[in-house]
């Protein structure tokens, strides 16, 4: 793996591209949240698919897939981003996330179980919390079951979180935004149900809503207990992918007040809400999922680059009073 092309700050994210040896581009990045220091808080995202095969058309990671990454690719990046602050490989931040969340859909690659294996000798982490952000493809029981096993064994008591990217609570309306076959939702909730145990954090239902598809909490409350699942509403990014489909984002970052009261909806139907608006400037830094690998090679190619919208990625997280921290 060799860096190719870098771009941000220390003070809120960096993205960097890497090309393999079969001369594959995938990205990484590194994020901190505003206003916690990266000393506190340190986020690290990672790629486990050279592109993806699904193609969601909100998500520029889609197209030209190349096949899945290896172990030795994946904690490459992770190597790079921990050793480029830490060099002795030792992190003593008491938070630090890792998300198999950039290119790809991590549960269709193997690799990532084999590095969930190694994650906690590999790095004296105090804080170590890996995150598998999933659309739950259909046809990888065993690579859930397998996730289940390592999350008990060697992640219990919080410091794992399963995220299932949802987007709206209309399943038909879902194939949309993902276009594979998936489990249902009441296959998600059943998997989630054996997934929490006592002392873990909530299963995650992830939202990034498009206008004009459904998003009525009334139909999830008698599918995912609220005991067990959360909710996390997020803008849609503004990628390439959304630019050329003409979808639009129900929630707009400009418009806090908006984002609250969708955020309301679900906490009044009895759900811890998280609601996930980013930082703007992190369009100029293109840490956006895919951008920084879709203008590298639109220029490589001499193809024309599309201006997505204004919009951000990581996010800070935004809370009313009453509910209740996630740590």
């Amino acid at each position: 793996m060799r860096i190719v092309d870098g771009r941000g700050n220390d003070a809120l994210a960096r993205v960097f591209v890497a090309v393999l040896d079969d001369g594959s581009l995938i990205e990484f990045a590194e994020s901190v949240q505003p206003p916690v220091p990266q000393d506190q808080k340190w986020v690290l995202i990672v790629s486990t698919l050279k592109g993806c095969p699904v193609s969601c058309p909100i998500c520029d990671a889609g197209g030209d897939y190349r096949g899945r990454l290896s172990s030795d690719d994946i904690l490459g990046q992770i190597d790079f981003l921990i050793r480029r602050r830490y060099p002795e490989g030792s992190v003593p931040v008491p938070k630090l996330k890792i998300q198999f969340a950039r290119m790809g859909e991590p549960a269709l690659n193997d690799a990532v179980l084999d590095v969930l294996r190694q994650l906690p000798s590999r790095y004296p982490a105090p804080g170590l919390m890996p995150c598998i952000s999933t659309i739950a493809p259909s046809g990888r029981v065993r690579f859930f079951e397998e996730l289940m096993a390592i999350k008990e064994a060697l992640y219990g008591h919080g410091r794992f979180q399963m995220q299932f990217s949802v987007h709206t609570t209309c399943e038909t309306a879902r194939r949309r935004l993902i276009p594979t076959r998936t489990w249902s939702f009441a296959e998600i909730a059943a998997y989630g149900r054996r997934f929490f145990a006592p002392g873990d954090r909530k299963v995650t239902l992830n939202f990034a809503p498009a206008r004009g598809l459904p998003l009525d909490p009334a139909r999830l409350v008698n599918i995912f207990p609220p005991e067990v699942f959360a909710i996390k509403l997020t803008p849609i990014n503004p990628t390439y992918a959304s630019a050329r489909a003409g979808i639009a984002g129900l929630l707009d970052p400009r418009d806090l007040p908006g984002c609250e009261r969708e955020a309301e909806r679900f906490r009044q139907a009895g759900f811890e809400t998280i609601l996930s608006i980013g930082e703007l400037d992190e369009n100029g830094i293109g840490s956006n999922c895919g951008m920084r690998v879709m203008a590298l090679e639109s220029r490589t190619h001499g193809t024309a680059e599309i201006s997505p919208s204004r919009g951000t990625q990581p996010r800070r997280r935004v809370r009313a009073p009453h509910t209740p921290r996630r740590k």
